[in-house]
């Protein structure tokens, strides 16, 4: 399932992650990747010896696990501290799959957040492979989207101006993406026959489908 989130981080904490980025110290993004990825990856990112980068991290993962959407989408069980990434002209990186463990953590999902907006650079969408082809995405600042880690991308060639964006990944209750999916379409159905009929026993039985279902597929 790929889903975009709009307005995932608030303008104030926008601006403030912006203006920390201004300032902030990045090295070859390279140092992150694994040996495939660093063949085709060409960025930069914040160095870990930033002194403002763990608060910046603790920041979007705090208003990650505080967004309804985002929590009923991936079920997480734990959330990767985000890789705060910059790509300059001529800068892009090919297409690769993200590792399978991170920092001990399996990664089930995989989360972009953009934090320039389309028209701040040329280029620099990103791109996905998807049983429906290649889905290219370039979202206003402050929107994400969460996509399967399994997934093959890449990030186009930025050719003007600058792409800012911060990437983590989530390791799910929930392990298989189909699952998942079933539960997020349930919890979305009666979310909006509540809005319209308010609360029946048909959406109490419906509620009840989907806590059994997730009794079932959750993994501690």
């Amino acid at each position: 399932m790929l889903l975009c989130i709009v307005d995932l981080i608030d303008k104030q904490t926008l601006s403030e992650l912006r203006d920390w980025l201004k300032l902030a110290t990045f090295s070859d993004g390279r140092a992150t990747a694994g040996s495939d990825a660093r063949k085709v990856k060409h960025n930069e990112q914040v160095d870990k010896s930033d002194p403002k980068l763990a608060k910046m991290q603790e920041l979007v993962t705090d208003k990650l696990w505080d967004h309804a959407l985002f929590s009923e989408a991936t079920q997480a069980r734990r959330i990767r501290p985000p890789l705060f990434s910059r790509y300059a002209p001529g800068m892009a990186y090919g297409n690769h799959v993200d590792n399978v463990m991170m920092g001990g953590m399996r990664t089930d999902i995989s989360v972009t957040l953009f934090l320039s907006d389309p028209e701040d650079c040329d280029g620099g969408e990103l791109v996905i492979d998807s049983t429906a082809g290649e889905q290219d995405f370039k979202l206003p600042a402050g929107s994400a989207i969460l996509y399967p880690t399994t997934a093959l991308h890449r990030v186009a060639p930025v050719t003007r101006g600058q792409r800012l964006a911060a990437v983590t990944w989530v390791r799910s209750l929930v392990r298989d993406a189909a699952r998942r999916e079933v539960l997020f379409d349930l919890e979305t159905a009666r979310h909006g026959l509540a809005k319209q009929v308010g609360k029946t026993a048909e959406l109490d039985l419906i509620a009840k489908t989907k806590s059994n279902l997730l009794r079932m597929w959750a993994e501690d």
